[in-house]
């Protein structure tokens, strides 16, 4: 049984504020038994949003990692270095980051590879851009991308990835992909695994993003390959937020 997870993403924003506001709103909140629930916040709110989240139902992530353990990398952050604030999640391939940090299929490998070693779960983000999309590559993009890593990984370091679809002309957009749209990616995500191994198939975690709100929320996440929800947006809102956790139950 795959268990639900709910992330929130919020990328270049949110405030001191916001960390408390979440902390004490998840201290008083009643979430499903079965469901995981991650903020990854920007780096400089990591420690507070460690100790809000201290005693609630939340877990902390981070949105990247650099591949190096320490060294001449300004402005970098290792694995180990988010591990000693408590991170247990971490993004690596985030459309964001490979557009605009122009971070390839190996760059993301090896990023991966960095969150595993200091012992994080990495969120392997994957999705096609529109103009993909409209020339029916999508599966092809898709499939790339994710293969390119699992490829690489050994059989015991694949159960270990979570695996995000956000089609990136979805993100930040207001446009969301039909559930069945959505559907039909994730079940070719885990046929495309169910290669390496049926049960690696059968228990990954499969993540859907791309302007998932409180109002869609339920209706993507009850399609039968989609285990929950790397949200943007929505999870800088609190009470949003509550309410796409409380429909993944």
């Amino acid at each position: 049984m795959r268990t639900p997870l709910i992330a929130g993403n919020w990328k270049m924003n949110g405030s001191a504020a916001l960390v408390e506001e979440f902390g004490r709103a998840f201290a008083e909140a009643t979430l499903p038994t079965s469901l995981n629930v991650v903020i990854l916040p920007p780096f400089p709110y990591l420690e507070a949003a460690r100790q809000a989240c201290d005693g609630t139902s939340l877990r902390l992530g981070a949105q990247t990692l650099n591949p190096l353990e320490s060294g001449a990398r300004t402005g970098e952050v290792s694995g180990g270095m988010l591990r000693e604030f408590g991170v247990e999640y971490v993004l690596v391939g985030h459309s964001e980051r490979r557009q605009l940090f122009h971070e390839s299929d190996e760059d993301v490998h090896d990023r991966l590879l960095a969150a595993l070693g200091a012992g994080i779960t990495p969120v392997l983000c994957v999705g096609e851009t529109l103009a993909e999309r409209e020339a029916g590559r999508t599966m092809e993009v898709v499939l790339r991308q994710t293969g390119y890593v699992m490829e690489r990984l050994e059989a015991g370091q694949r159960s270990r990835v979570i695996i995000a679809y956000e089609p990136v002309w979805a993100i930040g957009t207001g446009r969301t992909a039909k559930p069945q749209q959505a559907q039909e990616v994730m079940a070719g995500i885990r046929d495309f695994l169910a290669g390496f191994d049926h049960e690696l198939a059968t228990g990954l975690c499969l993540l859907y993003g791309g302007s998932m709100n409180a109002d869609n929320a339920a209706e993507l996440l009850a399609q039968p390959d989609i285990d929950g929800g790397l949200v943007g947006g929505a999870s800088l809102k609190v009470d949003d937020f509550l309410a796409i956790c409380q429909s993944a139950g």
